[in-house]
């Protein structure tokens, strides 16, 4: 949550401002206050917060302040253009009113941002003696935009990371990385002012404010737009994580039914995790593997009580009809969660065979989804050694045995062999399945969490300028 500034923070941020006056007044003596060009810059940065638009995720103001500044610490000076930049946040606190702490953060940025790039400019002028309207000349305004960007995104953005208690790379990310074009097509907007100055006078800098003003509407729109769709993933984000958690709450209603289905699950997704990674799958295949096998039974949600607590009994030709229905279903289910498609064709396909004699689709091989070949071989071998299945439980040991000689028919001898590795030192808990955690295996708020991670803050009013 977004906090107040300590009563240190504000001091030294007071401490800044009076720190910006006096190395105003003291640049004052390279200062040329010509009124004509002051007016005019001054009420173009003005007109320009005034009509600012401000975006709700990325949290950026689109003004157009920053380049009049610029143009302004150039050609009157450090002092003038931070003359200006009182001003102009003055203006526009006014016609927005936001906190004054905000204030506070705003004056300090834009004053600085002002005196820097107008000793700058001086400091390269002085030093290189660049010759007004020679292409140094303006390769040095276009240094000097990039300084005063510079100081307002580390003085603003490291405030609001310090107000929201976020990383700075990640404001960096979500505010600076956005505008970044439309910043330095402002950066070469201040150079075009320059050049309209130099060549024609104030009444061509007048004119040129048109272009400014068109210029900045555009970006305030484009970055609407963008601002529409993320929050629309916002939202998107935030449905995936319920889905996420109706889906746990479904596996927990089918415990309740059927006692064997949560350590069955668990057990299962432990196993095909440890199969994927002994084959050499990749990290995103193993967590991809491991998320299917823990919803691989979803689907028996469907199944009556006189199927689901059958217990060992033999079934009739009808139930089985029901009971392979489950991948479907299952399938079904996890498929409507955005981003869980993949999982659902793994569950889809988990009954499937080598041979072609397995369901729902009877497809052979390598046309059955790798990953789904690896659950359906740890989904065999904890039917066959877990207490609570609907069959007699037969030892670890038998257990390989029976996946070896259905390996090449009914299973992918490759994850056979690999899951037969695994085995090997395990002790007795882990063979069984006896000491899985159906809760750890779940991780159900580090899911919810990778759903809804980066959720933006509120906007407030602290800046960045373009």
């Amino acid at each position: 949550m977004p906090s107040r500034p300590s009563r240190r923070v504000i001091r030294l941020e007071w401490a800044a401002v009076a720190a910006a006056v006096v190395v105003a007044v003291a640049a004052n003596g390279i200062a040329d206050w010509d009124p004509a060009l002051f007016a005019t810059l001054a009420a173009l940065s003005i007109i320009s917060d005034l009509i600012a638009v401000q975006t709700r995720v990325q949290r950026v103001v689109v003004s157009a302040s920053l380049t009049t500044i610029v143009v302004a610490a150039v050609f009157l000076g450090p002092g003038p253009a931070a003359a200006m930049s009182v001003v102009t946040i003055l203006a526009g606190w006014a016609r927005h009113r936001y906190p004054g702490t905000d204030l506070l953060i705003n004056l300090v940025a834009y004053l600085w941002f002002a005196l820097l790039a107008g000793l700058f400019f001086e400091g390269i002028s002085q030093a290189g003696e660049v010759e007004r309207g020679t292409a140094v000349f303006y390769l040095a305004i276009f240094g000097a935009f990039l300084i005063a960007m510079a100081v307002d995104f580390l003085l603003i953005g490291g405030y609001s990371s310090y107000i929201e208690r976020s990383s700075f790379a990640t404001k960096a990310r979500r505010a600076l990385m956005p505008v970044l074009p439309s910043e330095l097509a402002a950066a070469t907007l201040a150079v075009g002012v320059s050049l309209a100055y130099v060549e024609a006078g104030t009444e061509a800098v007048a004119l040129f404010s048109v272009l400014i003003l068109v210029f900045q509407y555009l970006v305030g729109a484009l970055l609407q737009s963008q601002d529409r769709a993320d929050e629309l993933e916002v939202r998107t984000r935030q449905l995936a994580g319920f889905q996420v958690a109706l889906l746990s709450a479904l596996l927990r209603t089918l415990d309740l039914r059927d006692r064997m289905t949560a350590r069955h699950s668990a057990a299962v997704a432990r196993y095909s995790r440890e199969i994927a990674a002994r084959a050499g799958l990749s990290a995103e295949d193993q967590e991809l593997v491991h998320t299917a096998a823990l919803l691989h039974d979803i689907g028996k949600f469907i199944l009556p009580d006189n199927i689901l607590k059958g217990g060992r009994r033999k079934l009739t030709e009808a139930e089985w009809v029901e009971v392979r229905k489950h991948p479907q279903e299952g399938a079904r289910i996890v498929s409507q969660i955005a981003g869980y498609q993949p999982i659902g064709e793994i569950i889809l396909a988990h009954h499937e065979r080598i041979d072609g004699k397995g369901y729902p689709r009877a497809l052979r091989g390598e046309e059955i989804p790798a990953l789904a070949r690896v659950v359906s071989v740890a989904d065999a071998y904890d039917v066959l050694t877990g207490r609570d299945t609907y069959r007699e439980p037969v030892s670890s040991h038998e257990a390989v045995i029976e996946l070896r000689r259905v390996a090449g028919t009914q299973l992918d001898p490759r994850f056979v062999e690999a899951f037969a590795s695994v085995l090997e030192g395990k002790d007795l808990a882990y063979r069984r399945g006896d000491d899985v955690d159906f809760e750890a295996e779940l991780a159900l708020d580090k899911r919810i969490h990778d759903y809804v991670q980066d959720m933006p803050p509120a906007p407030d009013a602290a800046r960045l300028a373009s």
